[in-house]
């Protein structure tokens, strides 16, 4: 138990901020687990978005957010490639 004042305002503080850690990793999880499953663009878009977001609140390392962010877009691609057409220069 903290016994200085200072250290039971930071232990107060340390709980509110792991309560909302708890929320924002488990919401992202719970994205990454759908995407991973059904493998469509809205729900990779989704869990993208939520990695960000965790990464920019520091909840998870930039690089694990990487990491995530490349596995998905692996997910994401369409598999098969349509042939583009050339573009028609006029002179």
């Amino acid at each position: 138990m903290p016994v200085t004042k200072t250290a039971k305002r930071a232990l107060r503080s340390s709980k509110r901020k792991e309560g909302v850690n708890k929320v924002i990793k488990s919401q992202l999880e719970i994205a990454l687990r759908v995407a991973k499953k059904t493998k469509s663009p809205k729900d990779t878009i989704v869990a993208i978005s939520l990695t960000d977001r965790a990464a920019k609140k520091k909840v998870i390392h930039k690089n694990k957010a990487a990491h995530i962010k490349s596995s998905l877009s692996r997910l994401a691609k369409p598999q098969s490639k349509a042939k583009k057409s050339p573009k028609k220069t006029s002179r």
